[in-house]
């Protein structure tokens, strides 16, 4: 779940001492043994060359900024940098602005203005395709290299609905710059593959501007600037020459990494695949006997959708709906399904597998008997040393209380509201049940399907989750109004307009 952050959450786990893992490079492919590149011919001076680098600030983007300052200077070159960050200098949008010139006296400017780019240094997607970076591109002018791999910023957290936007980026920056002057490539995976870090990511793309010859300055002096730098030499400056081979012979990398990949397909799944992991996950989460009940009620709105003739050759869509839902509500997050979650034998072994040396663990919970609450009456989070592995895997054996008179915890509000929704939702699809056995127009099938999928809005834990319930049950009241209306759709819609 997508707000599951620290405050919105039943649980996190915070891991002190140790390091994160770094990702496995690839040492069975290096290409700086595949011989030398030609050397591309660099831009003339005759006019200031105005570059700027986009990308997410924490990952090095200011960094390259300095180093082709650095370069400029080694060569007698006139060079100005400005770095720009937005609202999080760590995690926000970033940018280095960097014109070069023969001369200092040619630059009359600290930032690449309006449509005066040359090169647009893209090393995150949405960042580049943002307008900040757009207003300065101008087709026919403006080369673009862009690393295509997206990073979730904060709508991710913000929109429940977030989904990836890496194609409307790519098409965006598409639409700006002149076909010939677009380049992308995903130089996260080149990174993380090759490298075993995303962190070069930048020097990478930089690498890649530099062999299409759209940096001025010499390989040697961006060598000796990122020696002078003295972090990670060696590793930059390998990223910087993959950056090149990826220009010069992308689908030679491409064909060499394919071996080491695995690669998954996650095809759509039918509906009997969905049903049945459903089945799985709720036996696992309570008993056979409740994953029965899930199974009893989405066969009957199966049964009764498959009856209609517009059904025919396709996919029961009110089905899956009930299917995908009537399964998130059942299988509400509680205080059992939480210790169950922590409890199963590869939580620790996967967290092993994330960090190396010696660790701590603290788990931030706020029983509802126990935790304090703040000046709104909302439950605090305390941290609980890992002695609370041994009382999730006894609190997880106590599953069966779930609802019973003996469950402490289903006397909350919370857990009283979750057992109410999926009664009221049930509710719902007997009626969905009726309506498709009455041979429904298109109209009402559409307002039973929106209905079907309700519980997609209502995300989140504690207060989040109560807020998005109240959006959720105002258009589930208005959705039901419009089940019972009889009137057709154009008739109904003429007379709300009328009284408004």
């Amino acid at each position: 779940d997508t707000s599951c952050l620290k405050g919105f959450c039943p649980s996190f786990v915070t891991v002190h001492g140790g390091q994160l893992r770094k990702a496995k490079a690839s040492s069975a492919i290096d290409p700086s043994t595949w011989g030398e590149l030609p050397e591309p011919t660099l831009p003339s001076l005759q006019q200031p060359w105005g570059m700027m680098v986009a990308g997410v600030g924490g990952t090095g983007v200011i960094t390259i900024g300095q180093l082709l300052g650095v370069a400029a200077h080694m060569e007698g070159k006139g060079i100005v940098t400005q770095d720009a960050a937005g609202l999080a200098q760590k995690g926000g949008a970033t940018w280095s602005h960097v014109i070069l010139a023969s001369h200092a006296e040619a630059i009359c400017t600290t930032r690449v203005g309006t449509a005066s780019a040359d090169l647009v240094v893209g090393c995150d997607p949405i960042v580049t395709a943002g307008r900040e970076t757009t207003d300065r591109i101008h087709a026919g002018r403006t080369h673009v290299v862009l690393n295509t791999h997206v990073v979730p910023t904060a709508a991710f957290v913000r929109n429940g609905q977030w989904q990836n936007p890496a194609e409307q980026c790519l098409a965006t920056v598409a639409q700006a710059v002149a076909a010939n002057d677009l380049a992308t490539f995903d130089a996260e995976r080149l990174a993380t593959q090759l490298l075993g870090d995303s962190i070069y990511v930048n020097p990478m793309v930089l690498g890649f501007a530099w062999q299409r010859g759209w940096v001025p300055l010499r390989r040697e002096s961006i060598a000796r600037a990122m020696e002078l730098n003295g972090v990670a030499v060696q590793r930059n400056l390998q990223a910087f020459e993959i950056g090149r081979w990826a220009a010069h012979d992308l689908q030679r990398l491409q064909n060499a990494l394919a071996p080491t990949q695995v690669v998954q397909f996650h095809a759509q799944p039918t509906l009997e695949q969905l049903v049945q992991d459903r089945v799985q996950r709720l036996t696992r989460y309570q008993n056979a006997a409740y994953a029965a009940q899930y199974t009893e009620w989405v066969q009957q709105v199966q049964h009764a959708e498959q009856a209609l003739p517009s059904s025919q050759g396709r996919r029961l869509r009110i089905t899956e709906a009930v299917a995908r839902n009537l399964y998130k509500l059942m299988a509400y997050k509680d205080e059992y399904e939480v210790a169950r979650l922590h409890s199963q034998s590869d939580f620790v072994q996967r967290l092993q597998q994330q960090f190396e040396g010696p660790v701590k663990l603290q788990f931030h919970l706020a029983p509802p008997l126990l935790a304090p609450t703040d000046d709104q009456g909302r439950l605090r989070k305390q941290a609980y040393g890992p002695w609370m592995l041994s009382v999730f895997k006894l609190l997880s054996r106590l599953k069966g209380l779930r609802g019973t008179p003996l469950d402490v915890f289903g006397y909350t509000h919370e857990r009283r509201s979750e057992r109410a929704l999926i009664a009221q939702y049930i509710q719902t699809v007997q009626r969905l049940v009726l309506l498709l056995n009455a041979q429904p127009s298109a109209h009402k099938l559409d307002v039973a399907f929106q209905l079907a999928q309700l519980p997609e809005g209502i995300k989140g834990f504690g207060h989040v989750k109560a807020r998005n319930l109240q959006a959720v049950q105002k258009q589930w009241a208005e959705l039901l109004m419009q089940l019972d209306d009889a009137r057709p759709a154009e008739v109904r819609t003429a007379a709300q307009t009328e009284a408004q």
